[in-house]
């Protein structure tokens, strides 16, 4: 894993500024500590740095280019079915001169073009430069697991892994989006090709950039479409082929040439991780994180557990709420995009504990999306008989619900489950606020009309797709193209790369999620319970006494008893104080309400108010320009041009 930069002058054919390309790679040196690398060519200049993973040799190197050096190669991430590409390559007369991953990309694009992407199983954010025509391709992985960024100003596009990078590209710094800043105030995260920055973008999975014949165009390169089975198979049938799939990734994606562990939480999916690693050796380090007996949702006694039966060594990192609160500007300055994931804390400190043993992480997110972990998920796939109630019982009901103090989860399912356009419903079930009440929270004059329902937008590519799936396969469509690669993996991105951490996501192999999104409803939510498929597979591993342990809203406790009683009253300044920056897009009055209906118990406002905290916090971390470059001064260093691979 690495990070990538990039500036072409498509329009004027200007030659690219050297010194302004060596600035934007450097912002990304915690993503590549261990080399860097610079081509220019022209109007086109590409920079890169390593985190050595694979090949630990000078030959893995980058820009990486073919013998001849027509084609170019930037890459961030990792491809884990390379061996079967480069075979395949061989056979086709192609002479390897490494054991990169880098490699496979370089060489299959000169055989194959574009459609080399459809051949990877991988997380990855890559450039492509095909010198004699002038041509560049920009690209992310299918599932979103590594993010790429761009800016389009006239006929110059600027390009990284991470903003801090375009933002060292650009003539100023372009101002904040208040559409996108709605669109993280209704959904806790800003869903592609969003940024919360005017002018910055990011693609959404599976989507690539193509600039040729001084023209630029957004493609969806992934074009898989789920297809329901014509059969669908027996619960034996499906249980033995997932956990074949199982194997064959964490199989994979433990291939490395550096250490590797694991972050273990108290759950199945983690625990069951560790339990298909110990297929494939013993010993293997894991870390936990959590804040002791002070809080009944700690998972620090289930980590051990877990650990212990497969003897596996495991080390803690404990947190208290005045770490939290501590940390917190930090960690949002680092994601540069505001998520309001109570779970960002613990992620960074765990990753920076696995990081002094190890170079490799795996974590287990994917399986609550991918196999409908979420209680959302109940709701959906019941929705139908909700709506099928009487106008009367479902009002009744209703009414009732609303009279609740803390209820809210209840409030916004009951509210959005009565929608009956889909994509509305959908809307309003990943929304943290029912209706239109983001809106009010703006200043007048400062929010675009329906600035809430771009989303919808956002979904226009996924709907032909989506109806031919069922109420909870469509959903969870949504989640896996969406909610989860801009918000979780978007996180677990950019704090694991801070602390130059490569974290993989088995669950999320393409061949696994390919086979599970063409399973019907009843294999992820039966009889009421979610993940019933995934459930069973778990039983082959793990002992019962960790099946039956209750879902654990990681951090949720911390943060509601934080805005309960601030320990240093940064709570007041946050949301009350007049010099507070969020107060030039919001309106004073309606975040004091907010915050006085939660402290009264009226309301359990914990979940926007904490998106507040990580709002006011990201414009100061903006305004305070905290993502400039480590280095003042780029030129005392030697700068490395690649030449090509011999």
């Amino acid at each position: 894993m690495c990070g990538i930069a990039g500036q072409f002058d498509f329009g004027a054919g200007l030659p690219v500024d050297r010194d302004r390309l060596v600035r934007m790679t450097r912002m990304l040196e915690h993503r590549g500590p261990d080399d860097e690398g610079f081509y220019l060519s022209g109007a086109l200049g590409l920079g890169f740095r390593r985190l050595a993973i694979l090949d630990l040799s000078p030959a893995g190197h980058q820009p990486m280019s073919d013998p001849s050096g027509k084609i170019w190669v930037i890459f961030n991430g990792e491809i884990y079915n390379f061996h079967e590409i480069r075979r395949e390559l061989e056979t086709l007369g192609h002479v390897f001169r490494s054991q990169s991953d880098t490699e496979v990309i370089v060489l299959g694009y000169a055989q194959w073009g574009d459609a080399v992407l459809a051949k990877f199983n991988g997380m990855f954010g890559l450039a492509i430069w095909d010198e004699p025509k002038r041509r560049l391709v920009v690209a992310r992985d299918a599932m979103g697991i590594k993010p790429v960024y761009y800016s389009l100003d006239g006929g110059v596009l600027t390009f990284g892994s991470e903003i801090r990078a375009v933002l060292a590209g650009l003539e100023s710094r372009p101002a904040v989006d208040p559409t996108a800043i709605s669109l993280f105030l209704q959904y806790r995260y800003t869903p592609a090709p969003f940024t919360a920055f005017t002018g910055i973008r990011k693609l959404a999975p599976g989507e690539m950039l193509v600039v040729e014949q001084g023209k630029l165009s957004k493609q969806r390169w992934y074009q898989f479409v789920p297809t329901p089975f014509e059969r669908q198979p027996s619960d034996e049938e499906a249980a033995h082929t997932l956990l074949e799939l199982y194997r064959a990734a964490v199989k994979r994606h433990l291939l490395s040439d550096v250490p590797v562990g694991l972050l273990l939480s108290g759950g199945v999916d983690s625990g069951l991780l560790l339990g298909l690693m110990s297929e494939c050796g013993q010993g293997w380090p894991t870390y936990t994180v959590g804040y002791g007996s002070s809080y009944r949702d700690d998972e620090l006694d289930d980590a051990a557990e877990t650990a212990r039966h497969y003897g596996a060594s495991n080390e803690v990192v404990r947190l208290d709420r005045e770490i939290f609160e501590d940390a917190l500007p930090r960690i949002v300055n680092a994601m540069e995009e505001p998520i309001a994931s109570s779970s960002i804390v613990p992620m960074d400190f765990v990753c920076a504990r696995a990081r002094k043993d190890v170079t490799v992480a795996l974590i287990g997110q994917g399986p609550d999306e991918l196999l409908g972990g979420y209680t959302r998920h109940l709701g959906v796939a019941y929705g139908r008989v909700w709506r099928k109630m009487p106008g009367a019982v479902r009002s009744l009901f209703a009414g009732a619900v609303r009279a609740l103090g803390r209820g809210e989860s209840l409030k916004r399912g009951v509210f959005a489950l009565g929608v009956e356009d889909r994509f509305r419903r959908y809307q309003h079930v990943f929304s943290i606020v029912p209706g239109t009440g983001i809106a009010a929270l703006f200043r007048p004059g400062v929010l675009p009309e329906h600035a809430g329902d771009v989303v919808q937008d956002c979904w226009d590519g996924y709907r032909t797709a989506i109806d031919g799936l069922d109420e909870l396969g469509g959903f969870q469509l949504l989640e896996l193209r969406s909610s989860l690669p801009d918000e979780l993996l978007m996180y677990g991105d950019k704090i694991s790369m801070t602390h130059s951490l490569e974290a993989r996501v088995p669950y999320l192999d393409r061949q696994v999620v390919e086979y599970v999104q063409r399973l019907g409803p009843e294999f992820k939510v039966r009889n009421g319970q979610r993940k019933w498929l995934h459930r069973k597979v778990c039983r082959q591993f793990l002992p019962a006494s960790i099946i039956r342990r209750k879902k654990r809203g990681f951090a949720v406790n911390v943060v509601d008893d934080w805005f309960r009683g601030s320990i240093s009253g940064k709570m007041h300044d946050y949301l009350h104080s007049r010099d507070a920056l969020m107060f030039d897009y919001l309106d004073p009055s309606t975040v004091s309400r907010l915050h006085a209906e939660h402290l009264s118990g009226a309301r359990d406002n914990h979940k926007l108010l904490f998106s507040l905290v990580v709002f006011e916090e990201w414009l100061r971390a903006n305004r305070s320009k905290g993502w400039e470059p480590a280095a003042a001064v780029i030129s005392d260093r030697p700068i490395s041009e690649s030449a090509p691979l011999t």
